[in-house]
């Protein structure tokens, strides 16, 4: 890759301040793809002065101005999405048709809900005498993960964008390839210089420097809940605005009048989209304790026809987990569920039959699992299921509920009324309703330690912007 060991900084592709470097790893392999530059707090410093600089433009340019910007880079991304697929199933394993159907479109889905929500979004009103204005924050320091790195970069940068932030961007230093192709798509779209800045590097260095810069006015997070707070501390330091959407382990409640054979096959499947690896993944199942056998022998049987393998071959249901790191957890956790008691019911340890090398995982189903076991608090990030029983409905929201977490949570029933009704008890930013899936315009992120702030559309677009009410404006 052409801009591999460069950062993108004040509109040219410029080389590091260190030396210091990072293999890139193919999951599906464990070999080395590519090596990156890994930077510094220097280098940190340098895309924040030409971020900081280039606002003083950037800030005051029009809507219709930013609606052009915006509609050039979809149009510049639209002809470049093979390689962004392609890119990303290379370095974080997912599947080609993954990669083509959700991964890659998702970036662009989010520039085309911007651009839309740009187009009508209030940025003035009067009350009383006073004019109330919603202008852009400032520089914008934006940090995103490895497991949806499109879907992130685009929920982060587009409304900064459309705000009149100027920004820098560190993707997660696991899959960053796609940045880097994302970064070239700015530069080609005549995103002004300055406006956009990408550094690679890792959380404690780059991440570090970033939070804790006197210069960003505001740090917008995706990852895991450690991390979050690491970057919340940095940031305290200076009052700059956090926006997080961090872990989850989402209850689905099954009810008892569900057409159980469909659902949980359904769910199961849903689960292990992407190996598990989304925060939002419903990996509690809550079914009636009464027919907790029969829900487990649907999800063993559908568990046992989730083909993994490579994610170049068109069979290929779910590829690998990310990384050798991701690849010991989720082993480790899987260890844990059984040495705490919980029913195996397939998968379990280990690579699947006949492979190897990669860090391939078994599609592993817990039954009896009770919600102060390991397996029920902490988030796997991986394709394993802990199906948990509950005595009522009652029962199950107090379980559903029963977690430091609420990104999302999951409901079905065959009687719409009761689904809704259980869902308003539900202590998450996001409830899915008889197998709804997520909406780009609909607001994204959690309650509790799942995070604070909203992603997407319009919601994504207030987060990049503050509040000026000017008294007397129009007595003036």
């Amino acid at each position: 890759m052409k801009h591999a060991k460069q950062f993108y900084i004040d509109g040219k592709w410029v080389d590091p301040v260190g030396k210091d470097t990072m293999e890139v790893i193919n999951p599906s392999t464990e070999e080395a793809i590519e090596t990156i530059a890994l930077g510094n707090a220097e280098d940190v410093d340098k895309a924040v002065k030409a971020a900081k600089k280039a606002f003083e433009t950037f800030s005051q340019t029009t809507r219709e101005e930013r609606i052009a910007l915006l509609e050039k880079i979809l149009e510049v991304y639209k002809g470049r999405m093979g390689e962004l697929a392609a890119t990303v199933s290379k370095e974080m394993g997912a599947p080609m048709g993954l990669a083509n159907a959700a991964q890659a479109p998702a970036g662009m889905g989010h520039i085309m809900y911007t651009l839309n929500a740009l187009k009508e979004f209030p940025f003035e009103e009067d009350v009383g005498g006073a004019r109330v204005v919603r202008e852009p924050i400032g520089v914008c320091g934006l940090i995103t993960p490895w497991n949806w790195p499109l879907n992130q970069i685009a929920a982060k940068v587009a409304p900064a964008l459309a705000a009149g932030c100027t920004m820098v961007l560190k993707p997660t230093e696991i899959a960053p390839l796609n940045a880097i192709i994302f970064a070239e798509i700015l530069d080609e779209a005549g995103v002004p210089a300055g406006v956009f800045n990408l550094i690679n590097g890792d959380g404690p260095t780059v991440g570090v420097a970033m939070s804790s810069h006197p210069d960003i006015d505001m740090m917008s997070f995706t990852g895991s809940t450690r991390a979050g707070i690491s970057v919340a501390e940095n940031a305290a330091k200076t009052v700059k605005r956090v926006t997080q959407e961090l872990g989850g382990k989402s209850p689905n409640i099954i009810l008892d009048d569900a057409d159980f054979e469909k659902v949980i096959s359904r769910d199961m499947f849903g689960m292990c989209m992407n190996t598990g690896q989304s925060c939002n993944a419903p990996t509690r199942m809550l079914v009636p304790e009464a027919r907790m056998d029969e829900a487990a022998a649907i999800a063993k049987a559908t568990a046992e026809k989730i083909k993994v393998g490579d994610p170049n071959d068109e069979g290929t249901t779910i590829g690998p987990l990310v990384s050798q790191a991701q690849f010991e957890k989720v082993q480790g956790l899987i260890q844990k569920g059984i040495d705490e008691g919980a029913k195996l019911e397939t998968g379990g340890v280990g690579r699947p039959d006949g492979m190897n090398r990669g860090f391939f995982v078994k599609p592993t189903v817990f039954s009896h699992v009770t919600n102060d076991m390991t397996i029920a608090r902490e988030e796997i990030f991986g394709p394993v299921l802990s199906l948990i029983g509950y005595k009522d409905d009652a029962d199950a929201v107090r379980i559903a509920n029963d977690t430091i977490y609420g990104l999302s949570a999951y409901v079905t029933s065959a009687d719409p009324e009761r689904a809704k009704q259980v869902a308003r008890q539900l202590r998450a930013g996001n409830v899915h309703i008889n197998g709804a899936g997520v909406d780009p315009g609909a607001p994204f992120g959690g309650y509790k330690q799942s995070g604070n702030g909203r992603e997407f559309s319009k919601w994504g677009l207030e987060e990049f912007l503050e509040t000026k009410a000017m008294l007397g404006f129009n007595a003036a």
